[in-house]
């Protein structure tokens, strides 16, 4: 299949063209999110959502017009709830299909779909589910404990087998049961939220993100040109819908595109993975570099000389190194293409399969069409060939931009007509950019971000600890491990039952992929005159000790 030009196809991109052709509804008059990623394609009753893999139970296949009416039904159990327009639904779900109808049914009602990652302890989720002021939670039985210890926690539906018990939930089945197959969806503007996120930062809290219902658009460019996604394709994404890349590009994106999109509940293995792709004959796979770097690893599993059926593979969250792009190649046999993006963003800056342009081995590539990335020195001024700069998005030339800001004002990332993403590149020349480092404190871990100050914080909590400062760690298989230098309290014992404390502590508050795999106890942290702790010291003593 032949490709387009990059450079013409940039430069003569229409996003009015765009909306008509991705769009059956109208931006300028209304719209209603699951019409667009669910409705549009229900009239063929053969057509496939969803390919689940479950843990326990059975596979199952969902049709478009079977989620058509399920999404329906969940939509009459929040207007019953009293949850309308704006209003904040969470989902604390694993990779089911009751978590596509929660997502489908929430948008249907004018709602707000807010996800939570399943490996979120009970601190994280109370202070997103406040801060939002959500409306109503639902779970399932094996997350339902970690809402017992959320303070003022919203009414709770729970997807169970147990039944009724002391908890008073409501049970799901039983009310979707109970509900009508039809329910006529609310229309919401451009500019309206469909998502509510939450992004961590260097200071204070995880910064809410609301995703605007016109986000929709860069979704359908990413799938169509990044991604590739052609009718044809069998396309898995592994992240999961708990976050930015699996919510938008696992879900919202392949629906948007009529594209049956694939959960597998199961936890991520070499041979979990490759079972997948052989079951779901998978051609276009998407994927964290962590999880390319484990097949990588784990080499032996692929027999020698097997033809997965791959016809494209890609991969967001951290940058990929060209011995995990060759080893694709050769051994998953298809091109693999790197791409870059934010929460706040969606993905910008991408290695397009669909278009043609130069290539360069762990490069982030190009402008995704309907914006403008560049890269600005310390005045804000874009930076030349082979300098290096802040990448950022030219927000006045980028029709397709759909941040507005964070949720509560937590912070002002914007200088005059730029968005800064924080993430220091160096610029080509050629429009193509690749990443060097964060300017600030945020880890990449396994393709997660977390904010050191988060698990700072938390660390607090702990009786014994009177100070912490927490840092990214290199490591191969990682990316970064995260470390903790943490100053106790004389009347209590730094050593190795603490430090286990500690780990524990972070991760049933915060998640498993934010606490600290290795903590060192010191007597002082290095700090400025005026006490903010020197990550910088802290991040070139773990390099140091990394590479030794």
């Amino acid at each position: 299949m032949s490709k387009q030009a990059y450079q013409p196809f940039y430069d003569q991109f229409d996003a009015d063209r765009l909306a008509q052709e991705a769009l059956t509804g109208d931006l300028s008059v209304g719209i209603n999110a699951c019409q667009e990623v669910c409705d549009k394609w229900a009239s063929d009753p053969e057509r496939i959502a969803l390919n689940f893999e479950g843990v326990e139970r059975a596979p199952e296949s969902w049709s478009f017009a079977r989620l058509q009416q399920a999404a329906a039904r969940f939509a009459n159990l929040l207007k019953q709830q009293g949850v309308g327009k704006g209003d904040r639904v969470a989902g604390l779900l694993p990779r089911t299909p009751e978590l596509l109808v929660v997502i489908l049914g929430t948008l249907r009602a004018g709602a707000v779909y807010q996800p939570l990652f399943t490996a979120f302890g009970s601190g994280a989720i109370e202070y997103r589910l406040d801060k939002a002021d959500t409306r109503l939670v639902v779970t399932d039985d094996q997350n339902r404990f970690k809402l017992d210890a959320v303070q003022q926690c919203p009414p709770i539906v729970r997807v169970t087998a147990k039944g009724a018990d002391s908890h008073q939930d409501l049970d799901f089945q039983q009310q979707m049961q109970a509900q009508p197959d039809q329910f006529e969806p609310v229309l919401i503007q451009a500019d309206d939220p469909i998502l509510q996120m939450f992004t961590s930062g260097t200071v204070g809290k995880s910064k809410g993100v609301a995703v605007p219902a016109r986000a929709l658009l860069s979704f359908y460019v990413y799938m169509r040109y990044a991604i590739d996604l052609q009718p044809e394709d069998r396309y898995w994404n592994v992240a999961d819908p708990g976050w930015a890349y699996g919510l938008y590009y696992a879900v919202l994106g392949p629906l948007l595109l009529g594209t049956t999109t694939h959960f597998n509940e199961n936890g991520f293995t070499p041979e979990s993975t490759y079972a997948m792709i052989r079951k779901y004959r998978i051609t276009n796979l998407a994927a964290a570099p962590t999880a390319y770097r484990l097949l990588m690893a784990m080499d032996q599993v692929l027999p020698e000389g097997e033809d997965l059926g791959l016809r494209v593979a890609n991969s967001a969250g951290e940058p990929l190194n060209p011995e995990v792009i060759n080893w694709v190649n050769r051994r998953l046999g298809c091109p693999v293409m790197d791409s870059y993006g934010q929460t706040e963003t969606g993905m910008t800056c991408c290695n397009h399969h669909a278009l043609d342009h130069p290539v360069r081995v762990g490069s982030m590539g190009y402008s995704l069409p309907g914006h403008r990335v560049v890269a600005l020195d310390g005045d804000f001024k874009e930076v030349g060939a082979d300098e290096t700069g802040q990448l950022a998005v030219d927000v006045d030339n980028s029709p397709l931009f759909f941040f507005q800001g964070y949720t509560w004002g937590e912070k002002d990332p914007f200088h005059d007509r730029y968005y800064l993403t924080g993430d220091v590149v160096i610029s080509h020349g050629d429009g193509s950019f690749s990443f060097t480092g964060r300017d600030d404190d945020i880890i990449t871990t396994a393709g997660y971000r977390v904010g050191p100050a988060d698990v700072e914080s938390t660390l607090l909590e702990h009786p014994a600890v009177a100070e912490s400062g927490v840092v990214g760690k290199p490591d191969s298989s990682r990316g970064a491990v995260i470390k903790a230098y943490v100053v106790t309290k004389p009347q209590y014992d730094a050593d190795e039952n603490l430090a286990d404390e500690l780990k524990e502590l972070v991760r049933n508050r915060l998640s498993t992929h934010a606490f600290p795999r290795e903590i060192e106890f010191v007597q002082e942290l290095p700090k400025t005159p005026s006490g903010k702790i020197q990550r910088f010291i802290l991040r070139n003593k773990a390099r140091e000790e990394a590479d030794q």
